[in-house]
């Protein structure tokens, strides 16, 4: 097996901050919605808005989840540049394949969450085709 070097586990940061972005943009997202989904239930309370809800939250978790690995990956990827630093290379690659393990919980989370997207709105395009149909009838 190659060395482990600094720079193996620093070619993450990159990425790795980039996916915190895109899913910091989910959450962001969530909260509007959760924020609007919360005045229109203020108003009327539709059952569709309870499943809009609590397809929601299970987004949220997920999300929040998905953050959590992410973040514990970084961490450990800096904790293996440290171990490399202070010349621990057994302990490093074994906190770097912890940390490569986090990641890819953290991006099957994410695949996950996409497919609860997607039924969510599968159901919405649900309701307007059968909303059309109504009308051509």
């Amino acid at each position: 097996m190659e060395q482990l070097t600094l720079t193996t586990p620093a070619l993450l940061f990159s990425a790795i901050s980039l996916i915190m972005l895109a899913y910091t943009n989910r959450f962001l997202a969530y909260a509007a919605v959760v924020r609007s989904l919360h005045d229109k239930y203020q108003q009327e309370k539709d059952e569709v808005l309870i499943r809009q809800i609590n397809n929601l939250r299970k987004r949220l978790y997920l999300t929040r989840s998905m953050q959590i690995f992410g973040i514990l990956s970084l961490l450990l990827c800096v904790l293996t540049m440290f171990l490399i630093y202070i010349e621990q290379h057994v302990i490093a690659v074994w906190v770097f394949g912890v940390a490569l393990l986090l990641l890819i919980l953290s991006l099957a989370l994410l695949i996950r969450e996409i497919q609860i997207s997607v039924e969510a709105l599968e159901f919405h395009l649900g309701d307007i085709e059968g909303r059309q149909a109504g009308k051509t009838v």
